[in-house]
């Protein structure tokens, strides 16, 4: 439901934040400027409550909700208000000497109402670092936020009304029947982030209006290890498969290493668990929980795909799951055919890099691929081998910290890509404007009718 009333009129709150945006009230750089800083405002003043929601839905910790939410979006709203006049400015482009004398250029046009829909495992900042870009670019938003992560949902959809201009931003609660509402409307982009199923739905209803979407999905994110420092791949993988239990889109989702390397590796992932979360991590103030009992018996079930080498301890009751490690499994079984999402993680054995690009390229492209390795000719050969929405060398999930770094997925792992000055031109059109003077009219050569020394000139010209 839309914040304070009981039901979803998505027509009508449609309507409201486009007759906003037709009186070009956010057209102005200074009124988009004032929104960011507005948004940047709440991040700060109301930093306790959004952490203590996010700890609430997802068991977060407040400094890993701090870091991995709020941290993230102040970092893209303030790459954007240094940026944004450049962004915003006209491009010239050159005109062709038979067109002379004229003017031709580019700028950059707000699209005009876009529906954002994000996810329960980051639910803060996967809708507010959208917002981001429509803001910049000149929209007006409306927001839903996952109902599964109810408590961030209920603390946006009271703070967000008391910074940003109301007119333009909107917050939509509820769950299916309010997600159905809205993609039945007519918005001018959709932006979604979540699993491939949904989103195939949010693609379908998109095309009965022909709204252009931006899907930003997932996918079985490998991490390949071939070379360098065991030990600190360890540290580095499992600080981003671990966090915020493994429920994040880019989290390396299995291991790929060599038959020498796999039991140090895994000795070392084990050594790491226990570094960072304590011999029990359910203990830990710094492990996470899953987001719900739905998910935990999905996961469960999927332990017995492998040999546990270290964890898989659970409490349904505490939607509890231990960091495991798995090895001597099937690359057929069920844990390698779906992306795992929680705090699996698969270790299989490939014969060298060559056979690990392989394996990769025969699979639906993911998010993101990883490789560890200190030769040059390794990370070159994957970079150029391996088709992935991303590529990070030595370290896993730090590419998202790059505000000036496109993100996004390619096939399977989502269509467009966001943050930066790409956010912007997502949700901008970038209109090509051509200027010709009427007081000298050289296009006379161009009339009819053509005889043959208009035709030569012309084929001179042209």
């Amino acid at each position: 439901m839309i914040a304070g009333t009981p039901t979803t009129d998505a027509a009508g709150l449609l309507a409201d934040r486009r007759r906003f945006f037709d009186t070009g009230a956010t057209r102005p750089v200074a009124w988009r400027r004032g929104q960011l800083r507005a948004l940047r405002l709440l991040l700060a003043d109301r930093a306790d409550e959004l952490t203590a929601a996010l700890e609430k839905d997802l068991g977060k910790s407040r400094t890993e909700a701090f870091l991995s939410e709020i941290a993230v979006v102040r970092a893209e709203l303030d790459h954007t208000l240094k940026y944004l006049d450049r962004w915003i400015a006209p491009s010239r482009i050159a005109v062709p000497a038979g067109l002379l004398p004229a003017r031709a250029w580019t700028q950059a046009r707000p699209l005009g109402v876009v529906l954002i829909i994000g996810p329960w495992n980051y639910p803060l900042q996967l809708v507010l670092a959208p917002l981001v870009g429509a803001l910049a670019a000149g929209n007006t938003a409306v927001l839903k936020p996952s109902e599964l992560a109810g408590a961030t949902s209920r603390v946006l959809a009271r703070l967000v009304p008391e910074y940003l201009d109301p007119a333009a931003v909107s917050v939509v609660e509820g769950g299916v029947e309010a997600s159905t509402a809205l993609l039945a409307q007519p918005f001018d982009h959709i932006f979604y982030t979540g699993g491939e199923r949904v989103g195939k739905i949010v693609m379908k209803a998109a095309a009965e209006h022909l709204t252009p979407v931006t899907l930003e999905l997932g996918g079985k994110s490998p991490a390949v290890v071939v070379g360098g420092d065991l030990r600190a791949a360890a540290r580095r993988i499992a600080l981003g498969k671990f966090m915020n239990a493994a429920q994040t889109c880019v989290a390396p989702d299995y291991i790929l290493t060599t038959p020498a390397a796999a039991p140090v590796l895994a000795a070392a992932l084990a050594d790491t668990v226990r570094e960072f979360y304590g011999s029990d991590p359910k203990a830990s103030a710094d492990y996470g929980r899953i987001i719900n009992e739905h998910h935990f018996d999905r996961l469960v079930g999927l332990l017995g795909d492998g040999t546990v080498v270290s964890g898989g301890r659970h409490d349904r009751a505490e939607r509890y799951i231990e960091p495991t490690i798995l090895r001597d499994v099937d690359p057929s079984s069920p844990l390698m055919q779906e992306e795992i999402f929680g705090p699996l993680l698969p270790i299989l054995e490939v014969e060298d890099l060559d056979a690990a690009i392989r394996f990769i390229g025969a699979r639906p492209h993911p998010l993101a691929a990883y490789l560890f390795s200190d030769q040059d000719e390794h990370l070159g050969a994957f970079t150029e081998r391996v088709q992935a929405g991303g590529i990070a060398h030595n370290v896993c999930i730090l590419q998202l910290a790059v505000p000036g770094l496109p993100f996004g997925g390619v096939g399977a792992s989502g269509t467009g890509s966001y943050h930066g000055e790409q956010s912007f031109r997502t949700f901008s059109h970038l209109q090509p404007v051509f200027s010709k003077p009427t007081r000298v009219d050289t296009l006379r050569l161009a009339y009819p009718p053509f005889g043959p020394i208009k035709r030569k000139l012309l084929a001179r010209l042209l």
